[in-house]
Formats: C-alpha cells, sequence, structure tokens
C-alpha cells in the first residue's frame, strides 16, 4: 500500500489559510470503474500570480491508463506520478480555473481513494496532501484530493440544494427541485417515493402564450462535469398521486434513477426537505400543476 505522506514547504505554512483546495468533481465514482479524474485548479500558491506545475500521486486502487496533455506544457508520468509542467508563457494564472486530467481504473473495493497533488508556483509550492485524522470534522489547511470509490448500483452524482414543493390542499401533486452534476455524465431517467404513485422527469416549456408541462421520455442528460438545475418552470421532478400531503418542515424519501451511456442502470436514495427556500418564493408560485 502506498504511504501518503504530507509535504508542506517552508515558504507555505500549515497554519497559513488556503485559498483554493485543489479538488476532483463531487459525486464519485463506480467501483471497478473506468474513471476520469479531472483535477481543479482555481487559484495559484498563497501571494502568487500563476501556477507553473501540477504533480499527482496516485493511489493504490487507481490504475493509470493515460494522462491527458496541456497545450503549452510539458507532460510527464509514471506508474504512481503524472506531471504538468508549464513552458515559458503558458503558466496558469492566479484566479484562472483549469482541469489537469488522467484516466484509469478504478478498485473493486468501495471506499475512499485520496490523491495528493502539489502545486508549483515558481519558487513557492503548496501541498495539498493532508488526510483527515481522528477528528473527520476537522478542516484541513491543504486536503488531498479525494474521490468516493461507490458500490455497485449506487449512482456516482452529486446531489446539492434539493428541495420539495408542500402540497396544496386538493391537489394531488407538486413538484421537486435540485441541483445535479455527475462526473462520468448520467441521464436521469426517472424517481420514486414511497408518498407518491408516479414521479416522473417533467419539462415547463412555453406553447404559444400558454406554459405547458410535458414528461421527458428520454430522461434528462446530464453532462460530465456539468451542473443541471431542476427548478420551477424548467425541468423538474413531477409526483403525482400523492399518499399523503407534503407539509412544510417535513422530509421526502426519493430514489433518483439513472442510466449511463452504456445503458447501466444505478439509483441514489436522498431525503428533500418539503418546503420554498429563500428565493425561490416567486418561483415555486408560478410552478403551478
Amino acid at each position: 500500500m502506498t504511504t501518503m505522506r504530507t509535504f508542506l514547504l517552508p515558504l507555505i505554512a500549515a497554519a497559513a489559510p488556503a485559498f483554493a483546495h485543489v479538488t476532483l468533481p463531487p459525486g464519485g465514482a463506480a467501483a471497478g470503474s473506468d474513471y476520469e479524474a479531472a483535477f481543479r485548479v482555481g487559484h495559484a500558491c498563497k501571494d502568487t500570480p500563476a501556477t507553473t506545475a501540477i504533480t499527482v500521486r496516485l493511489p493504490e486502487g487507481f490504475t493509470l491508463v493515460e494522462a491527458q496533455p496541456r497545450a503549452g506544457w510539458t507532460l510527464s508520468s509514471s506508474a504512481r506520478e503524472v506531471r504538468w509542467t508549464a513552458d515559458a508563457g503558458s503558466a496558469l494564472p492566479d484566479k484562472e480555473r483549469a482541469e489537469f486530467v488522467v484516466r484509469g481504473k478504478l478498485t473493486a473495493s468501495p471506499g475512499t481513494l485520496w490523491f495528493p497533488v502539489r502545486q508549483d508556483c515558481g519558487t513557492q509550492s503548496a501541498d495539498w496532501a493532508q488526510l483527515p485524522g481522528a477528528d473527520a470534522s476537522a478542516k484541513l489547511p491543504f486536503p488531498a484530493a479525494r474521490l468516493e470509490v461507490l458500490a455497485p448500483g449506487v449512482a456516482a452524482v452529486d446531489v446539492k440544494n434539493a428541495w420539495a414543493r408542500p402540497s396544496v390542499q386538493g391537489q394531488s401533486g407538486t413538484g421537486a427541485f435540485m441541483q445535479l452534476s455527475a462526473p462520468q455524465g448520467l441521464r436521469l431517467v426517472g424517481a420514486a417515493t414511497p408518498f407518491a404513485g408516479v414521479a416522473e422527469v417533467h419539462e415547463m416549456q412555453m406553447d404559444g402564450n400558454t406554459m405547458r408541462m410535458r414528461e421527458v421520455k428520454d430522461g434528462l442528460a446530464l453532462p460530465a462535469r456539468q451542473t443541471v438545475e431542476l427548478k420551477p418552470g424548467g425541468y423538474h421532478l413531477m409526483l403525482m398521486d400523492l399518499k399523503q400531503p407534503l407539509a412544510k418542515g417535513t422530509q421526502l424519501p426519493l430514489t433518483l434513477r439513472f442510466v449511463d451511456a452504456q445503458g447501466v442502470a444505478s439509483q441514489r436514495e436522498i431525503k428533500v426537505p418539503v418546503g420554498v427556500p429563500d428565493g425561490a418564493a416567486a418561483a415555486a408560485g408560478a410552478h403551478v400543476h
């Protein structure tokens, strides 16, 4: 097993605040799958103008297949390390975002993989290599990039800001909304909840002067590493034939169903707060089914 050590160069003290982590897209990846690891760099090292090199150390559990070259950067790699070095004039300016991509095969065992990444910025460096200790909730100044390796059947998708509209007396349906991002790309094809007889992916569209709703028969595409928003007046989950009222302050159990490009099915279980969040009241009020 490769030992992951933490290196903090003298020019950046361990106690110094981190400006931006080097991260992998949230959502995880399926155990045993081919995985495209896109390391996101959003800032240079502290008090420096540009990033001049990125070195990724590959953990046991990730077998390198190839590293993606970058124009204007020199690429070198071995079984356990990949390094990009900027040629003259090609350094990544501070606050300009970029991705450094490696492709490989993941372990068949679910769990957490940590990828230490060293970021060079001219004469300074930051080593994003720290791992959680006994207190997993403690914030680390220089955390390693984290990847959740998921059990078979669990969808590799990140779900944020989910909410469901409280049901109205006399109506048997309501909507659920959220932001979804899938690191490797997926298609949302449906949903299920014990609180409703039917849960479908719907879209609101203008038909002349009338807003109409229709089911998205083929599902909703989630392009790789892009956020897709389900919101009032647009794409959403329509819950029909409600079995019980959905009251503000309760939780809606929801199973999201997906397929990937090869047609492999997966799902993600979530709990959705019932209630209209601040800033969504006007849109939610206009979202009439």
